[in-house]
């Protein structure tokens, strides 16, 4: 027994599940079916975003820049709240990795290069003989948060559905269109949005699909009181070149975070109590501070497919089976237009622009097969 029947069903409720949920909504009918209990649980919910105009590959660059004016401007209809506020970022060079360092100011029009005595005047815990060169970026925070619920009030008001604790237990592809079963029902979609994250290669291969050969990768985060005697309100988030870690000031508050990389299988993350304090060691080495006690950590996931560039696509071998997958740690500050894109695929719309075909092929997921 069908408990919904739909154009297009979305695994996953992520910041991409969500986004393409809404922006489908205006024409098709759209449920989105998530594992948790709440949406936005893993990825999305522990995400310290910044709108970074120069992070990331060529294609990455493109989907940020195309999503700027959403930031700058959000739609009414999504939220009225202003997504965006000033951060900036501060990149730092300790002259161990000075190449790289001016491979990033040589690469980026919109890194600015500064004197160590600026920098210091920026971040005043930072150790003066650590700092050989620095550079600043405009950059913004992300209002997650915003942005997210946004979107889940606007499908909803489209007419979409929202269905939580709904891990999917079995997807197959009969008489045209796709069965999907879950705890909190039975649905039958013409199409099948893979938005599922972590977890995006196990649902293609339930469906019967060769994965793509996706890896998770954990990233943890420290919370630190902020520095007896100093304001750390205007700080830009902070750290060096090699990206051995980071630091953003929050709410009265020191996030750090080792930066790793750490490939895992698609779980509920936790942090790896030695990667953070490793990563906290380098902090320190960088810093005037000690760091003396930890207020709160977490980790989350970020997937990325073996080029670093997101699945955004029919999958070539599977009829009505559409990836939006493998975002990496730029699933946040690229899904306004990567929803738009996707869901523009997903409706057979034609591409605008020569350079939205090359961005396509790009994020095609036949590049692998």
């Amino acid at each position: 027994m069908v408990d919904h029947k739909v154009d297009i069903a979305v695994i996953g409720a992520g910041i991409a599940g969500i986004g393409i949920g809404a922006e489908l909504a205006r024409s098709r009918s759209v449920i989105v079916l998530e594992a948790e209990e709440r949406p936005g649980y893993h990825s999305t919910g522990r995400s310290a975003a910044i709108y970074l105009k120069h992070y990331g590959n060529a294609t990455i660059r493109q989907l940020t820049a195309r999503s700027e004016a959403f930031y700058r401007n959000p739609p009414a209809e999504v939220t009225e709240t202003p997504l965006l506020s000033p951060r900036g970022e501060l990149m730092l060079s300790d002259g161990s990795d000075d190449d790289l360092f001016s491979q990033h100011v040589e690469g980026s029009p919109l890194l600015t290069e500064i004197s160590p005595k600026e920098a210091l005047a920026m971040v005043p815990i930072l150790r003066p003989e650590k700092v050989r060169r620095a550079a600043i970026e405009d950059a913004s925070d992300i209002d997650v948060n915003a942005l997210h619920q946004g979107w889940i009030r606007l499908m909803r008001k489209r007419g979409g559905t929202l269905l939580c604790d709904a891990r999917v237990s079995s997807l197959k592809h009969e008489n045209g269109r796709w069965l999907i079963e879950s705890p909190a029902g039975t649905v039958s979609a013409d199409i099948v949005v893979n938005a599922a994250g972590a977890w995006a290669d196990k649902v293609a291969a339930m469906a019967g699909l060769t994965p793509i050969g996706l890896t998770p990768c954990r990233r943890s985060m420290a919370v630190l009181p902020a520095p007896e005697g100093y304001d750390v309100t205007g700080w830009p988030l902070f750290g060096p070149a090699r990206e051995l870690w980071y630091c953003k000031a929050e709410a009265g508050t020191l996030y750090v975070s080792p930066a790793e990389e750490d490939p895992v299988e698609p779980h509920d993350a936790y942090p790896d109590d030695m990667v953070l304090a490793e990563g906290l060691d380098r902090f320190e080495q960088a810093v005037t501070i000690t760091v003396n006690r930890i207020e709160r950590s977490w980790a989350g996931l970020r997937t990325f497919a073996r080029d670093r560039t997101p699945v955004i696509g029919f999958d070539p071998s599977a009829e009505g089976f559409f990836w939006l997958a493998g975002q990496g740690g730029y699933g946040i500050q690229t899904s306004p237009a990567a929803s738009r894109l996707a869901a523009g695929l997903v409706l057979g719309e034609r591409p605008g622009s020569d350079d939205e075909q090359t961005v396509i092929a790009s994020l095609n997921p036949g590049r692998f097969r």
